[in-house]
């Protein structure tokens, strides 16, 4: 029995060394159970829509040891978390399999929202109990920091877009994204007259920061590829750092024909979901930069396959914000991955810091996000300072099978 004990702690302690834990950590991490999940909405948000929520989760478990996500809509993080009660929070991929897999149907977009911001939770308690950030537990970093550029710069007091992108790059940050003209209030959107506008406005922006890639521009798959194509041929010689979604998104062979036509670097992905939703882009080669985000593509461990992917096919990763803490898991998450290129965004051009988390749970500096070293994912959540509207302590009244092979994975029913 003493031979089996010291062959048993061996083994746990040789496992966290090799994923640069401490040995003591792992003998000591406390077995636990999910007891109770609580969503909260985030005050003064105003739009709760279902793949752009920023909904508060919590996830609680006998252990006292809380762990903090978000994103999801009410219904969606209700029927998900139903699904995850008295399981043991420490099998992520496990709980991530059972959840995708689970209720009969492949998931959609809205509940890939919610299934990332429980995960995301998942991998704040884990780092909790073992008493180390969340990028170490993936691996440990493999940068400093993050670069970052911004939509809009709330900081400048300048009174053109021209004078606000100069003053974003002078702030720190890598480059300063823009938008095209029109398709703001009733006024018809003329593709044609916007098209040249455009244009025009690229180039004064470039002139403005000295071009060497310190812009973009986010097409907002506004146009038709004729005027989309007409734009991308205009801004090749100015050399932006990305063109973003020049044209619409359900047909993603549509860029097929647009990596053909064009030589920009092309960014897409907020619109999609996991690897299945958008591998075609990565494997074919057929963007630059992906967009895709937590927690929309169903979490932390989603966004990491997602990582090796690109970097297999050295496409880099330039991920849509979300949510304040959403940001933050990013921070974790690319901080501790080998793409060719990170680039993260800001709103604004600075991490927004609301009232129900702690001042210094991003970690922004000249432009930069950098490492959160404290526990988990660094948040503090004070559910006070927002509006609880749920809890779920049982597991659901309509369970569905589930199929296991022999090994106990997962497998669809």
């Amino acid at each position: 029995m003493q031979r089996r004990s010291f062959l048993k702690s061996a083994l746990v302690g040789s496992t966290a060394v090799w994923a640069g834990l401490p040995a003591s950590l792992a003998q000591s991490a406390p077995k636990l159970k999910i007891t109770k999940i609580r969503y909260y909405s985030a005050p003064g948000y105003n739009k709760p829509l279902f793949n752009q929520a920023r909904g508060i989760v919590e996830i609680q478990t006998d252990g006292g040891i809380i762990g903090i996500g978000e994103g999801g809509s009410k219904d969606m993080i209700e029927q998900c978390a139903q699904m995850i009660i008295g399981e043991d929070p420490f099998r992520i991929e496990h709980i991530w399999q059972s959840v995708y897999r689970g209720m009969f149907y492949p998931p959609g977009r809205e509940k890939l929202h919610a299934l990332g911001a429980l995960e995301m939770a998942l991998w704040d308690i884990k780092g909790k109990a073992l008493g180390v950030p969340v990028y170490e537990l993936l691996g440990g970093a493999t940068r400093e920091y993050i670069e970052c550029y911004a939509t809009g710069f709330r900081a400048s007091k300048a009174k053109t877009e021209e004078e606000r992108a100069r003053d974003c790059i002078e702030a720190g940050l890598r480059a300063y994204r823009i938008g095209p003209t029109g398709g703001n209030g009733e006024t018809p959107f003329d593709f044609y007259d916007n098209a040249k506008k455009t244009i025009e406005l690229c180039k004064r922006i470039d002139a403005a920061v000295g071009g060497g890639g310190k812009w973009a521009i986010d097409l907002h798959t506004r146009f038709d590829t004729t005027e989309g194509i007409k734009i991308c041929k205009a801004l090749e010689n100015l050399e932006p750092y990305f063109v973003e979604d020049i044209v619409r998104s359900e047909n993603p062979d549509v860029y097929k024909t647009v990596r053909q036509m064009t030589t920009v670097p092309i960014a897409v992905g907020e619109q999609f979901g996991d690897r299945w939703d958008s591998n075609t882009f990565i494997e074919q080669r057929l963007i630059d930069y992906t967009r895709f985000t937590i927690p929309n593509t169903g979490g932390i461990s989603e966004f990491k396959k997602l990582a090796s992917m690109c970097e297999t096919h050295y496409v880099g990763m330039i991920p849509h914000f979300t949510g304040p803490l959403s940001t933050a898991t990013l921070v974790h998450v690319l901080g501790s991955s080998s793409p060719t290129r990170c680039l993260m965004e800001l709103g604004g051009g600075e991490p927004e810091r609301p009232a129900y988390f702690n001042e210094d749970f991003v970690n922004f500096k000249n432009g930069k996000l950098y490492l959160n070293p404290e526990p988990g994912l660094g948040v503090k959540f004070d559910p006070k300072k927002a509006t609880f509207v749920m809890e779920v302590t049982a597991k659901t009244q309509f369970p569905h099978p589930v199929l296991k092979s022999p090994d106990g994975a997962i497998h669809n029913w």
